[in-house]
């Protein structure tokens, strides 16, 4: 299984932000300088104990009149419930128990979903416990005090929070079948696409009922072999800005993508990439999926013999941080090559598990290293001794060195290519993890 999804959710000035940023640490404020890689704070990858789990931010809601603040949070509510397997809901004991909270609880206790109820800005237990015993008027539990300011009683609260993951969270599933997220904008032609894929073919073995997200899976039989589509189309609820909306589409793909194995990113072929396809892109680029860029309504594209050059560049500039990624140019409309698809889907599987033996990475890095010396700085040299594949789905590999500091991002990619133009690895991200020889895991 996938990594749990964990979302929060709480009113204004309660200090959902607070608590975002002390549980995510502070790997949030890094700036990637990979252009199109998200960063608005709306989701990170967390780890208490032996769990993992992504934790994701519903978003602001703007005080503006009580009614608006409701509405606001039955939204955010909303979009936990669908996409989340925990909900952190989040009140304040200062401002004490409103009636925006109960509402709220009321919508979360029917949805059925665990919910940790969090009271925080309890800088003092003696002080305010009476206060938070309040809270379990709200019916959804017992209160937990913390001060996410203080970084007081997050421990507790995580040890809630991971009680409640689903048997065998974060494991690998046991069975084999491929999980395939398609992703994009709203009307890119998701849906269609999955329509085709299924209709088609005529070979829907079953419905997987029930999927604990607001993503429909459908496990699709072609030539033999078994796949899971995941399909995150159809945003239900239109928000009342385009902001929301896009929002809302976000946190769906990084719930679809944690989930899967490779990432379809559908793009409009009229329209080319946009920022937002771009964002959705980095989504996958950093979860170290298996990407292919399917450019839809191809069959609405005026051609000569250059368009396809064209588009490819095109596309390939915008998205230069994953040069690995597959371009397939389809028409879901049409059906035109569909068949190509599971053709990609196919290889970049097999890239994804591909193992390659020591031995054979030994020799790719000695030529490497004769062809290019490594970087030096103040007089010490970079010594690589030995690189070892360690994992699959990404391809990972750990290059021992006598000084990680000097080990240069450019020299690091520099290998990659070598190894890429050795074994391809298309479609697939490569990750690489540089220890000084003798460092513990």
């Amino acid at each position: 299984m996938s990594k749990p999804v964990v979302a929060i959710v709480g009113r204004p000035n309660v200090g959902k932000s607070t608590l975002f940023n002390a549980l995510a640490g502070e790997k949030i404020s890094i700036v990637k300088d990979t252009p199109g890689v998200t960063r608005d704070r709306i989701y990170a990858d967390v780890t208490w104990l032996d769990k993992s789990f992504t934790l994701i931010d519903t978003g602001g809601i703007e005080p503006d009149s009580s009614d608006v603040i409701l509405s606001q949070m039955r939204e955010q509510a909303q979009i936990a419930i669908d996409t989340a397997d925990v909900i952190i809901f989040i009140t304040d004991v200062r401002q004490g128990l409103v009636d925006s909270d109960a509402k709220v609880a009321d919508m979360l206790r029917r949805s059925g979903k665990p919910v940790v109820l969090v009271v925080n800005k309890v800088d003092s237990v003696q002080k305010y416990m009476m206060d938070v015993y309040e809270f379990y008027n709200l019916g959804i539990g017992e209160p937990v005090p913390v001060s996410a300011a203080n970084r007081m009683g997050l421990g507790d609260m995580l040890d809630e929070v991971v009680k409640d993951f689903p048997e065998g969270a974060g494991m690998e599933e046991e069975d084999d079948i491929p999980r395939i997220a398609i992703v994009g904008k709203p009307n890119v032609g998701k849906s269609s696409l999955v329509n085709k894929l299924l209709g088609e073919e005529r070979v829907i073995v079953s419905d997987i009922a029930g999927t604990t997200r607001d993503a429909i899976d459908t496990k699709v039989t072609w030539q033999g072999r078994d796949y899971i589509f995941i399909d995150t189309a159809g945003l239900r609820r239109k928000g009342k800005v385009k902001e929301e909306i896009e929002r809302y589409s976000v946190i769906r793909t990084v719930t679809a993508v944690e989930r899967a194995h490779i990432v379809v990113i559908m793009i409009d072929a009229t329209e080319g990439v946009t920022e937002q396809d771009a964002k959705i892109a980095g989504i996958a680029h950093e979860k170290g999926k298996g990407v292919i860029i399917a450019v839809n309504k191809w069959d609405a594209i005026e051609k000569d013999d250059k368009t396809i050059y064209k588009h490819t560049n095109r596309i390939r500039d915008v998205l230069a941080y994953m040069p690995y990624a597959e371009l397939v140019f389809i028409s879901a409309k049409t059906g035109q090559r569909i068949s190509k698809m599971f053709e990609t889907i196919d290889m970049v599987i097999e890239n994804q598990t591909l193992r390659v033996q020591t031995g054979v990475l030994n020799e790719i890095l000695s030529e490497a290293v004769a062809m290019q010396q490594p970087p030096s700085d103040k007089g010490k040299r970079l010594k690589i001794f030995y690189m070892t594949q360690v994992s699959v789905r990404p391809p990972t590999f750990v290059i021992f060195v006598n000084d990680k500091e000097l080990m240069h991002f450019s020299y690091t990619r520099y290998i990659e290519n070598k190894i890429r133009d050795a074994f391809g690895f298309r479609g697939t991200s490569l990750k690489f993890i540089v220890r000084e020889r003798g460092e513990k895991d």
